[in-house]
């Protein structure tokens, strides 16, 4: 491991501090921005060493940048700010994840232990790849969507952008789920869901519009 690596983390919550859990396993050191800053400094024994405004006046050589944002849409933004600044995202894989050498992973996703992606998945930019969940053969999941640990997403299923895929559900093969669709956890798709929506239950069923 080389641990010259530096990884500046967006967002100091739970959910970073898995990501900076997995940071340090992959050899970076880490630090956060949060807009909390200056009032919080700390996020357990890390530091929180700005805003992300001071993240994108600083530039910093040499270090790469991960969103650890669960929320969808605020990832999405931050994502887009920060490569237009011309920040390099990173790309975190957990070493005990199975990953196809013909899968594709896009910049900035970051995929948790004890998943699954298996040959021809293909993971959009700014994903979250959670824990033990499974992306079989030729499922496409679409940028800044969080497909929620113990999911299993099996062959040739189709993710839109932004979606939220909630913990322990299951969706059969041949799928589509659309943009910015909030599945509920522990939910059954074995039909195809619109974009735009909230579904839940087993079988899944459309139980309200989003915004």
């Amino acid at each position: 491991m080389n641990k010259a690596k530096k990884l500046a983390i967006v967002g100091a919550s739970g959910h970073g501090k898995v990501v900076a859990d997995l940071a340090e396993i992959l050899g970076y050191t880490v630090c956060f921005y949060d807009d909390a800053y200056p009032i919080k400094t700390q996020l357990e024994h890390w530091d929180i060493v700005g805003t992300f405004t001071d993240l994108l006046a600083r530039k910093v050589e040499n270090v790469e940048v991960i969103v650890a944002i669960g929320n969808n849409l605020v990832r999405k933004q931050k994502c887009n700010e920060l490569t237009q600044f011309g920040f390099d995202l990173a790309t975190l894989i957990h070493p005990s994840a199975i990953v196809s050498q013909y899968a594709k992973i896009a910049f900035g996703t970051v995929v948790f232990a004890g998943a699954v992606i298996n040959a021809f998945a293909e993971i959009g930019f700014g994903c979250i790849i959670n824990t033990s969940s499974v992306i079989e053969h030729d499922t496409k999941v679409g940028e800044y969507s969080h497909i929620c640990p113990n999911t299993a997403l099996a062959g040739a299923v189709t993710i839109g952008e932004c979606c939220w895929i909630g913990i322990g559900s299951q969706v059969i093969q041949l799928i589509s789920i659309g943009n910015n669709t909030l599945v509920g956890a522990g939910s059954v798709v074995v039909k195809n869901i619109p974009a735009d929506v909230t579904a839940f239950g087993s079988p899944a069923v459309v139980v309200k519009c989003r915004e």
